[in-house]
């Protein structure tokens, strides 16, 4: 199973959108091994292309392994993040057919290329001075949380603390959302919110928006904090040796 197998408990063109999205999120970040016509020549490289639905379509897997399965026999490839790849294929009009055979088969036409490299080029507009912060509310707690805890594990290497708090309106109530990243060096913050933007790109509106602040100061009473933790493996126990033979 592989990080888009994980996301595929139901299969991608029968998953709802924010499913979907979340997979297309996933699939950018991606390495993947995308099938060649011939071994590549210096810095160009020609596609193997498929008919699909009268047009053409490219084939790449999240191994070479499975690429090799699909096609019987080791093949010529080229590897390159799921980004790079969605934007070739969305300039020259093809789709693209991912992991065949496998809990993450999709297959995206030249319209899904081009919606997902639209929302790759997402940015975080400048924050404005919105200070009076409060609990996010209950919609965008269940909406978000979960691909924001995903991706916010991605950056853990990167940042010390995470949290989700609103922007408190009329009635005490959340008009808008914030995210609040905590410990990001400054060389690295705007790659970091770059990289939330485009989550966030894939995630369901949020009334109000959502912006992305970066402070060392303490959450707001109620915000949802993001455990950044690292998970460790539980131990296997080793296996007793041999009996000694006298």
């Amino acid at each position: 199973m592989t990080a888009l197998d994980d996301l595929a408990e139901t299969p991608f063109h029968e998953a709802d959108a924010q499913t979907r999205s979340r997979m297309m999120s996933r699939l950018a970040d991606t390495r993947l091994a995308v099938a060649l016509t011939t071994q590549p020549m210096g810095d160009e490289i020609e596609l193997q292309m498929f008919p699909f639905e009268g047009n053409q379509a490219a084939l790449a897997c999240d191994t070479e392994e499975r690429l090799a399965d699909f096609l019987n026999g080791p093949t010529p490839y080229a590897a390159m993040p799921g980004r790079v790849l969605a934007g070739l294929l969305a300039d020259a009009g093809a789709g693209l057919l991912v992991n065949p055979g496998h809990p993450s088969q999709m297959l995206l036409d030249a319209g899904s290329l081009m919606w997902l490299r639209g929302a790759l080029a997402a940015r975080p507009e400048a924050e404005t001075a919105r200070l009076d912060l409060c609990a996010p509310s209950p919609e965008a707690v269940a909406a978000l949380a979960p691909p924001l805890a995903e991706r916010l594990g991605d950056l853990r290497d990167l940042i010390t603390g995470a949290a989700l708090a609103g922007i408190r309106g009329e009635r005490d109530q959340p008009v808008a959302q914030l995210l609040l990243i905590a410990g990001a060096p400054e060389d690295q913050q705007p790659a970091i919110a770059k990289a939330l933007a485009e989550t966030l790109a894939f995630l369901p509106p949020q009334p109000g928006g959502v912006d992305i602040s970066f402070s060392d100061a303490a959450p707001p009473a109620g915000a949802l904090r993001f455990d950044l933790t690292a998970q460790t493996p539980p131990a296997v126990a080793r296996p007793k040796g041999p009996p000694n033979l006298r």
